[in-house]
């Protein structure tokens, strides 16, 4: 009878697991679930809202093969203005790629929005004259101001991980770069804005924001164009050398874009195929490697070249490619095979603009913001939580 009570109160004992395995599973699952989970107990609440575990989160999803919870953003402008977001998993594996109509910030039909860039999860958007930093993720966002009302040609979006803060750099006669940490701009030198390629995207890697920059008139000679760089932490421009192309009859602008984690140039050769070039350690000139040489698709447009966005799909090296305003391309460089899909809405199409989201727990808004909102009490009691987390525990798991 004892040892019936025993064994009894003995399952009825709720599990006890060891935080650095809570922390480990949870840092697996999705921004869905993970709000969900917030309201387990206050233990998980404040974990999950950590800095900490933010950034564990982000590192687990960026190095995450699967794509399961990567998506693009599309823009459409015609009938009216607009975004839509499509999964990789979907372009992947639907043969009618799934889109979802997004409800942003401050949206207006009748207002133009412009996507600025993305780095973990936060998109920055230009909504008339203000600007935004929102992540769809957690559906939260900050809005700002430009002191000159939004006149600028060139513009790019990044992280300075030094400070941990996250930098709009916007380029008209001056070069203005705002900062998500002091909610601030300040004003750099500019003198290397000449011959960049107008209304692109700064390509972000390795802290530095990227364009392609012609030095001369001639804007169809390769060897006459070059990369120029920001760098977000202190403003300062540099250049990265471009690789050798070879002989060859090049007729489009270079796009200089990201492959994986890698600085990459599309080079295109009179619209009958694309070499595709990693610059395998950074600012290394020789580190330049052609991984790819992809030829068009016989019904590709004649005259037209790839878009700079493409990224590496999964293990098995798989590569997404823009090819037009209606079509994505998946590229297997191992059998030299593509699947063209087309992600058309009836009413909607054509896109003006796609950029490459991840899903992440990164807040959008400034130290300051958050003392206004009341959310940096809630972070002051969360780094006393994390101080308390370094010390050996462990966690009733909640029924």
């Amino acid at each position: 009878m004892g040892s019936h009570l025993q064994r009894r109160k003995q399952s009825n004992e709720i599990p006890i697991l060891p935080v650095e395995l809570i922390i480990e599973i949870l840092s697996r699952l999705p921004v869905k679930s993970l709000l969900k989970f917030k309201c387990v107990s206050t233990q998980w609440r404040c974990l999950i809202s950590s800095r900490n575990f933010i950034k564990t989160h982000l590192n687990v999803f960026t190095n995450n093969k699967d794509f399961i919870h990567n998506r693009l953003l599309l823009r459409f402008i015609q009938p009216h203005h607009h975004l839509m977001d499509c999964s990789i998993s979907s372009l992947l594996y639907d043969s009618d790629p799934k889109t979802f109509q997004l409800d942003y910030p401050m949206q207006n039909p009748r207002k133009s929005v412009t996507i600025l860039g993305s780095v973990n999860g936060l998109i920055c958007l230009s909504i008339d004259k203000d600007l935004i930093l929102w992540n769809p993720s957690i559906r939260k966002f900050k809005k700002f101001r430009d002191p000159q009302s939004g006149r600028y040609f060139l513009h790019g979006f990044g992280y300075d991980q030094l400070h941990d803060d996250y930098n709009l750099v916007l380029i008209s006669k001056e070069v203005r770069i705002y900062s998500s940490n002091s909610d601030s701009w300040r004003i750099i030198v500019n003198d290397r804005s000449h011959g960049l390629v107008r209304e692109t995207d700064g390509i972000f890697v390795n802290g530095k924001l990227h364009w392609a920059k012609s030095p001369s008139q001639d804007q169809h000679s390769y060897n006459g164009w070059d990369i120029t760089s920001i760098d977000v932490t202190d403003g300062k421009w540099g250049k990265v050398e471009k690789p050798f192309y070879g002989e060859g009859d090049f007729d489009l602008t270079p796009c200089v874009g990201v492959l994986g984690s890698d600085l990459s140039n599309l080079c295109n050769n009179q619209s009958l195929q694309t070499d595709v070039w990693i610059m395998k350690e950074y600012e290394i000139k020789e580190s330049w490697t052609k991984m790819y040489t992809i030829n068009r698709p016989n019904d590709h447009p004649e005259g037209y070249g790839f878009s700079p966005l493409f990224c590496k799909m999964s293990n098995k090296g798989e590569i997404l490619i823009q090819v037009d305003q209606s079509t994505f391309m998946i590229y297997d460089p191992k059998n030299e095979s593509f699947i063209c899909q087309k992600v058309i809405i009836d009413e909607y199409p054509f896109w003006e603009a796609s950029i490459y989201i991840n899903e992440s727990l990164v807040w959008p808004i400034s130290q300051k913001g958050m003392m206004q909102s009341g959310v940096l009490r809630s972070l002051r009691k969360q780094t006393r939580f994390e101080q308390r987390m370094q010390q050996p525990r462990r966690w009733e798991i909640p029924k």
